[in-house]
C-alpha cells in the first residue's frame, strides 16, 4: 500500500479522529506566524517581547494596539480549504475533536464545533486583574492601523484593565484545554496533525501521547515531520490542497 491508501483505511477505520493543527493551516489564510517578519510600522517590535505580562504593566497602549491589530488580521481572513475539510469529518458520523495551538476562529467559522484553543484566542479578551472573560465588539474599539498606540478598555468587574486573551510567553496553557487534549491525544484512533512544527512546548508531545497509546499519526505538512515511528504517516504538501481529497476518501466507509 502506498502512503496515501494507508491514511485513507486509517481514517475509514476509525471511531475517533483528533485534528490537531499548528500556525501552518492559518498562514494558508493570510495570517502571519510568529517565524514570519514583522513589517511596516510593527517590524521595529519583537512579539516575544510584546506578548508578555511585563510588556503590557509597563506600555499597556501599545500592547493593545497590537492586540487589536492582530484581531483585526484575523477578522478580515477567511477560512480556507483545509479549515473547511476539518469541519466536514464530522459527516461521517465520527467522535471528531479538534485542538489547535492556533489563536484566530477560523476553525469555528468554518463550521468545526468545541474547539480546543490550546494558546487561548484573540477573540476573546479578559482582564488582567481578575482574569474575567470579556466581550469586545467592533464598535467599542477603533480599527487600529500599525504601532497604533490605544489604551485598553476596563473590567465590568474590578475595573483593571482588559489584555489579549491569548496565552503570553512565560504563561502556562490553559489547564482544561491541556487536559482535554491531552485526554484526547491518549484515546483517538488517528490523529491527523496539520501545519505543526513540532517544536513549540508542550502542544508539540500531543502526537508522542498519540502514538505511545497506538493510534495512528498522520502528519500534513509542507515539510517532513516525522519521526519515524512504525504508526506515523507523512503527506507533504499544502493542508488546503491534501486534506480536502484525502478526507473525500476516508469519508466513504
Amino acid at each position: 500500500m502506498d502512503v496515501l491508501e494507508n491514511t485513507t483505511t486509517a481514517l475509514r477505520q476509525a471511531e475517533h479522529i483528533m485534528v490537531f493543527t499548528g500556525a501552518g493551516i492559518s498562514a494558508e489564510s493570510g495570517i502571519p506566524t510568529f517565524r514570519d517578519r514583522l513589517t511596516g510600522l510593527w517590524a521595529r517590535h519583537d512579539p516575544q517581547r510584546l506578548e508578555t505580562a511585563k510588556a503590557f504593566r509597563e506600555n499597556p497602549a501599545l500592547v493593545w494596539g497590537w492586540y487589536l491589530w492582530r484581531r483585526q488580521q484575523v477578522l478580515q481572513a477567511q477560512p480556507n480549504a483545509a479549515h473547511r475539510a476539518i469541519a466536514r469529518l464530522a459527516d461521517g458520523g465520527r467522535q471528531v475533536t479538534v485542538i489547535t495551538q492556533n489563536i484566530d476562529d477560523l476553525h469555528e467559522r468554518a463550521g468545526s464545533q468545541d474547539v480546543v484553543h490550546l494558546h487561548g484566542s484573540l477573540m476573546i479578551p479578559k482582564c488582567f486583574a481578575c482574569h474575567r472573560p470579556a466581550e469586545l465588539s467592533a464598535v467599542e474599539q477603533p480599527v487600529p492601523h500599525e504601532g497604533a498606540l490605544i489604551e485598553p478598555p476596563r473590567c465590568t468587574r474590578c475595573n483593571g484593565r482588559l489584555r489579549s486573551g491569548v496565552v503570553w510567553f512565560g504563561e502556562d496553557l490553559p489547564a482544561g484545554a491541556w487536559k482535554t487534549a491531552a485526554q484526547t491525544a491518549r484515546s483517538c484512533d488517528v490523529m491527523l496533525s496539520i501545519g505543526t512544527s513540532g517544536v513549540v512546548m508542550p502542544a508539540a508531545s500531543l502526537p508522542d501521547l498519540a502514538l505511545a497509546a497506538g493510534a495512528v499519526v498522520i502528519h500534513i505538512n509542507p515539510i517532513d515531520v516525522c519521526m519515524d515511528e512504525p504508526k506515523e504517516l507523512m503527506l507533504i504538501g499544502e493542508a488546503g490542497q491534501v486534506l480536502p481529497a484525502l478526507i473525500e476518501r476516508g469519508l466513504a466507509r
